[in-house]
């Protein structure tokens, strides 16, 4: 018989599990996206204690997206991730990837996750990652707003850090998607206590949103020199179209490229 663990007890997490499934989640996103980039100037450093990532959720892709970024940081951190329960129950393997199961949208489920992640929290290597927008919405979307369960976390933890993660995955030149992100600055929780819950609340809504817009301004340029490519993925448009390309590039003795560049032109009147 398996025993259902303690509420307040850490998640499983198997590093080397963990390990081999992110080099296969950089495949996938490699065979799905013509890149994963980190905007330059929201690369995150590493705090110095327990941390959560809260990212806005603009897709199925998050988790894969989230999972590839814990490579920014070191090998010393473990990684954890709530999940619906039923989820859990049907893919229990996911355990072994630091995710927990929460019985969404009940009290019950509310308490069980504080006292999950607050035992995650304890720890000094402990990584928590979170969707507090709680469903799909478009990175567009202003304004920011997060479930109640962020706020009433912060508000009882104490040493803690925090940081904003934006993703988009938005088409540039290619006949696949970018896979973007940013993150904000760490915010240093001493002593949670010291504002309402609410107040958390609206303070990470108005980070996340910042970090968002600064993306947004950062994937319309569509210039890559601001962005660190973290994972090439595959390029070009296919078909008869990279077919014409090929040959041009033969007869002209050119190494082909299948990148898809579009040349970007100034609107100016003629001299």
């Amino acid at each position: 018989m398996t025993r259902k663990p303690a509420a307040d007890a850490v998640p499983r997490s198997t590093p080397w599990f963990f390990r081999g499934f992110r080099k296969y989640a950089r495949r996938f996103v490699g065979r799905n996206f013509h890149a994963l980039r980190i905007d330059r100037d929201g690369r995150p450093t590493n705090p110095p204690g327990p941390a959560i990532v809260a990212l806005n959720h603009a897709s199925w892709w998050d988790p894969m997206t989230a999972l590839l970024a814990t490579e920014l940081f070191p090998p010393s951190r473990i990684h954890f991730a709530p999940i619906d329960e039923l989820g859990l129950k049907q893919y229990p393997i996911l355990e072994r990837l630091g995710f927990f199961g929460v019985q969404l949208e009940t009290p019950r489920g509310g308490i069980a996750f504080m006292r999950r992640a607050s035992a995650i929290l304890a720890r000094t290597e402990s990584m928590l990652w979170i969707t507090p927008q709680g469903q799909f919405v478009d990175p567009r979307d202003r304004p920011v707003r997060f479930k109640e369960g962020l706020g009433r976390l912060l508000h009882r933890e104490r040493g803690i850090f925090i940081a904003p993660m934006a993703v988009e995955y938005p088409f540039w030149n290619d006949r696949r998607p970018e896979a973007l992100v940013r993150f904000g600055p760490w915010i240093a929780i001493g002593d949670g206590a010291s504002q309402p819950a609410d107040a958390w609340t609206r303070q990470m809504e108005a980070a996340l949103e910042d970090c968002q817009d600064r993306l947004m301004e950062s994937s319309r340029s569509r210039d890559v020199d601001r962005f660190e490519t973290f994972v090439r993925g595959s390029a070009g448009v296919g078909g008869i179209y990279d077919i014409g390309r090929r040959l041009r590039s033969m007869f002209r003795g050119e190494t082909f490229s299948p990148e898809h560049q579009v040349h970007q032109h100034q609107d100016s009147p003629p001299s």
